[in-house]
């Protein structure tokens, strides 16, 4: 399956992930990789940057018009004063290279809101 080049973008209530992560305690682990984890666990807020995270996850699914992704393959690196960048692996990985992909991403929070864009270009 060849993704088609897109736009995605994701919107979240960053207390929605909190509420979720506090009753599934293993939840983060299925959702995001432990580097992730380890990022914004240093934050003031660290559901925040997990929610802009999940956003931009959700956001590569989107601009690349998959029906199915495995989120821990979707790494969100950067951040704070580096730019957000995207390493995949796995299956989306493979996809992305073999159609030659390019996934570019922009996230953004506030104080109730998380949000990402990804565009894909080939």
């Amino acid at each position: 399956m060849n993704p088609i080049p897109g736009v995605g973008l994701d919107l979240l209530d960053i207390g929605r992930l909190e509420r979720a992560l506090d009753r599934r305690p293993g939840l983060a682990a299925r959702l995001f990789d432990h580097s992730e984890i380890e990022a914004c666990a240093k934050r003031a807020r660290p559901s925040r940057h997990l929610a802009a995270r999940f956003c931009a996850k959700e956001a590569v699914i989107k601009a690349l018009g998959l029906q199915w992704a495995t989120m821990t393959d979707i790494i969100v690196c950067g951040g704070g004063s580096q730019p957000p960048s995207l390493r995949l692996k796995g299956r989306t990985a493979k996809i992305c290279e073999e159609a030659g992909v390019e996934l570019k991403l922009s996230l953004t929070h506030e104080r109730n809101m998380a949000a990402a864009v990804v565009v894909a270009s080939r």
